[in-house]
């Protein structure tokens, strides 16, 4: 898969992307990165990339020229891969959606950065909007990385394990279940009987369960759209869930935003 970035501060990525998984990745080749900083489009001796809004108001706001420019001189006019803008304003980035990119052979990643960008880049050039989260940074970079890292760990042979995204949280709909390790028992803390039992139907019930009551306790509301089996409805009722019907979905409800960015 290849992703392009296009940022301020290129320097960013490149120290996380060489380590572990990722590097692993590139090596291999499953992933290539391309990192471009958007000063090298502009066309002023002071490499401008920001002005003052319209209007008045605090902060500064950067330019469309050098952002048009430099996506369109990597990826073609129009764009020939997806271009998605990481932004507060965008989509929430959930696990569903790293499954639906990861099956993209190239993407590309807008860095903000100041008060936000010209509203004509998210109107004629972004083609997509992701947010990773209610709140708001100082940048654009975080977000691209954490796209770049949940994306690829989802690509064929990236992971030792070809199944181990499909027992990660969310993936099944629930949080994952517990985790241990040796020793058997820690400052008087001991490792489930039940996993040390070798009796794999019932370690594997356990977990099982034990996805179910962290998902109700921390994330109920994630059971809503989890596919549920008749004997997870059974326990998690034990637990003191009630299941609640659905209400019939709108035709906006089935209709996706069309960006996003953080």
């Amino acid at each position: 898969m290849r992703i392009d970035v296009f940022t301020l501060f290129p320097e960013v990525f490149e120290p996380y992307l060489n380590l572990s998984i990722l590097a692993r990745a590139r090596e291999r080749g499953l992933l290539d990165v391309h990192l471009y900083n958007i000063r090298d489009w502009t066309t002023d001796k002071h490499r401008t990339v920001d002005d003052e809004p319209y209007g008045g108001g605090g902060g500064m706001v950067m330019k469309p020229e050098p952002i048009f420019a430099a996506v369109e001189d990597v990826l073609g006019r129009p764009p020939r891969a997806p271009v998605i803008l990481m932004t507060p304003q965008g989509r929430p980035f959930t696990q569903e959606v790293a499954w639906q990119l990861s099956r993209l052979p190239r993407i590309a990643l807008i860095a903000g950065r100041y008060e936000g960008l010209d509203e004509r880049v998210r109107e004629h050039l972004v083609t997509d909007e992701l947010s990773i989260g209610d709140y708001v940074l100082t940048g654009g970079e975080l977000p691209a990385l954490v796209v770049i890292d949940a994306v690829t760990r989802l690509l064929p042979g990236v992971l030792g394990d070809p199944d181990a995204p499909l027992k990660d949280s969310f993936s099944q709909g629930l949080l994952e279940h517990p985790h241990y390790t040796r020793p058997a028992v820690f400052r008087g803390w001991s490792v489930p009987e039940v996993l040390r039992s070798g009796d794999h139907a019932r370690i594997a019930r356990w977990r099982r369960e034990q996805s179910l009551r962290r998902t109700w306790e921390r994330r109920p509301d994630l059971l809503a759209r989890a596919p549920l089996t008749p004997e997870d409805r059974a326990y998690l009722a034990t637990l003191g869930w009630r299941e609640r019907s659905k209400p019939a979905s709108s035709a906006s409800d089935a209709e996706a935003p069309e960006s996003s960015t953080n």
